[in-house]
């Protein structure tokens, strides 16, 4: 199934981060996870993965390094800080809530509801 592009960047960093707090990764390495995590529902593109990490960088929440890969191939590698991991579990809890209270829409709202014809 594809997904529109505003609900997929909507949980980019919570996927990023998530992918980063079980090992460091580089850019290939993240987009292959995601693809076969996702049974290729989410296929992300290097012009779209990189601009993130970059942003994710800037505000601390992962540091690069450059490190030789299974290859032999120098490689930049991303890994979670501290603060990466304190947003991450900021990013989940507020997934947790959207999703339920998606949920809560799509069933009906449990009986609550406003009456707007008075």
């Amino acid at each position: 199934m594809k997904y529109d592009k505003g609900l997929i960047g909507g949980s980019t960093v919570l996927l990023l981060l998530s992918l980063l707090k079980e090992q460091d990764r580089y850019g290939y390495e993240i987009i292959k996870e995601l693809e076969l995590r996702s049974e290729n529902a989410f296929q992300f593109k290097e012009g779209t993965l990189y601009p993130v990490l970059h942003r994710l960088e800037a505000k601390g929440y992962v540091k690069s390094y450059q490190a030789k890969g299974d290859t032999g191939k120098n490689r930049k590698y991303y890994k979670i800080t501290k603060s990466g991991l304190e947003e991450l579990e900021v990013e989940t809890e507020a997934w947790k809530s959207f999703s339920e209270n998606v949920q809560k829409v799509l069933a009906g709202g449990n009986g609550k509801t406003l009456n707007t014809y008075g």
